[in-house]
């Protein structure tokens, strides 16, 4: 069984998943976990952006194999109350990988505080994260662009963004505001066993966050205002 690089390990556990559970199979594929995102980008009064509300829908298979054992009551059903644990332990744990999220309010890359209002629920066995990511300093928009990227560096995680109208959202922002979602113009995700030289599962874990490999995945949701 391959051993997992050390920034691997904290990625997946940060995620609550046992790095040695994604190496049992003969097959090492990158990424690793899959996730469908939601964000909405909330506004205070004077058209400051004050935080990103993020939700992240799981892959059956991580959603199945991270909420084991979590039934404290045993009928079937897992409610939030019973996953307010995990959904707590989980966006703490993403402070080292910045969230997986970078924003920028009229060209100034914004610092983030601590998450809050942490949850997670699951839907038609699919599990979904949420949380409030508030901003250090609410920060004016102006006439400039709010440039909100959702991405692993790494690419340990794959995220998409989700389909329809809910995938952006904004939240008291200034009327005329508009937001543009750009998705990766990579059709499929590039793997460990793809025929590209170097493409090798020994590649992927001497990646590191300034390797910034996943940046081609990133997508992105631009804010303008008039």
């Amino acid at each position: 069984m391959p051993i997992a690089s050390p920034r691997l390990r904290r990625a997946l556990l940060a995620l609550g998943l046992p790095a040695a559970s994604l190496f049992a199979g003969p097959a090492h594929a990158h990424p690793h976990v899959w996730v469908v995102a939601k964000a909405e980008i909330d506004y205070a009064e004077g058209g400051r952006v004050t935080g990103i509300r993020h939700a992240w829908t799981f892959d059956a298979s991580y959603s199945a194999f991270i909420t084991q054992g979590l039934d404290k009551n045993g009928d079937g059903k897992l409610t939030p109350d019973e996953l307010a644990g995990l959904a707590a332990e989980n966006t703490a744990n993403l402070a080292e990988f910045g969230y997986f999220t970078k924003l920028k309010v009229a060209g100034k890359e914004q610092a983030f505080a601590e998450p809050a209002e942490p949850r997670m629920a699951v839907e038609g066995g699919a599990l979904t994260l949420s949380f409030l990511l508030p901003l250090k300093s609410p920060a004016p928009q102006g006439r400039g662009v709010v440039a909100l990227e959702v991405y692993d560096p790494a690419y340990f995680v794959s995220f998409s963004l989700a389909e329809g109208a809910d995938a952006a959202r904004l939240a008291g922002a200034p009327g005329g505001c508009a937001a543009t979602i750009t998705r990766p113009k990579a059709a499929e995700a590039k793997t460990a066993d793809a025929a590209k030289p170097g493409m090798t599962e020994a590649f992927f874990e001497a990646l590191t966050a300034a390797s910034n490999y996943g940046v081609q995945f990133a997508n992105r949701v631009i804010v303008a205002c008039p």
